[in-house]
């Protein structure tokens, strides 16, 4: 018998925000695979006889995702029940279509398991919303790491800043300086306010602030490193109202 996998997301880290289906999954099944993503207790929680570690890091060790779809499909002709375990959501940048896609195609049973993602959980732990009645009634999800197979980017900033909306970046630390260059030159102002979100709802969370011009300077000074989610728009001014009474951050705010 072919056994199921689980695309399961883990959310944005903290262990508390694991659905319960997550959580019940991650209890019972024979094996996961996880990300390096998922919150670091989350990760420690894993029976070492039932997990292994094929997550990805830019620039560092990695599993190819032709490995980790191998490995699935190995397990479940196993007759195994397998969790792949993703940061955020499995849907939201996480490459889960194309597991999806690659089990379906091996007559592989597949379930999804949604999960809060960090482009809304991040922010939201940081005091800001990424959608306000008086700020912005849009909101768009960016990869800020596209394919590098792809001859250009398939990201239209010009639009993006166009729509007067909230530009959420996921996994764009590292080519800050490439978007927000961009989006100065499609003429966005310059003192729209940006926030990076190191980290989010991590023990370790570390949150940096500034504007669309001065951001690449505040992440240097701050020294913000991946995982972090950038948002662009005038949400991320309402955090300084709500900063006095967030309960969950880091006494070090880089940036301001």
């Amino acid at each position: 018998m072919v056994g199921t996998v689980y695309l399961v997301g883990s959310g944005p880290g903290d262990p508390d925000l694991l659905t319960v289906k997550a959580a019940r999954l991650l209890e019972t099944c024979d094996v996961v695979l996880h990300d390096k993503l998922p919150g670091p207790e989350i990760i420690d929680s894993l029976p070492d006889e039932r997990s292994e570690d094929v997550g990805k890091r830019a620039g560092g060790e990695r599993t190819s995702q032709a490995e980790i779809n191998e490995r699935l499909l190995e397990l479940a002709r196993e007759g195994k029940t397998v969790v792949r375990l993703k940061g955020g959501d499995p849907f939201v940048f996480g490459r889960g279509g194309e597991e999806a896609e690659f089990l379906a195609a091996h007559g592989v049973p597949v379930e999804v398991v949604p999960a809060v993602t960090s482009a809304v959980a991040a922010p939201a732990v940081a005091g800001i919303p990424v959608t306000h009645r008086d700020h912005a009634s849009s909101v768009s999800f960016v990869t800020g790491h596209e394919d590098p197979t792809k001859e250009e980017s398939a990201v239209d900033w010009e639009a993006l800043a166009a729509t007067g909306g909230t530009i959420v970046v996921l996994m764009g630390v590292g080519r800050l300086p490439d978007y927000t260059s961009a989006l100065l030159e499609t003429g966005m102002d310059p003192e729209t306010p940006v926030a990076l979100i190191e980290r989010g709802t991590w023990p370790d969370q570390r949150v940096a602030t500034g504007t669309l011009e001065t951001i690449v300077e505040v992440r240097d000074e701050a020294d913000i490193s991946p995982p972090a989610v950038t948002v662009i728009g005038e949400v991320a001014s309402t955090r300084e109202t709500v900063l006095e009474v967030l309960q969950n951050e880091v006494p070090v705010d880089g940036g301001e």
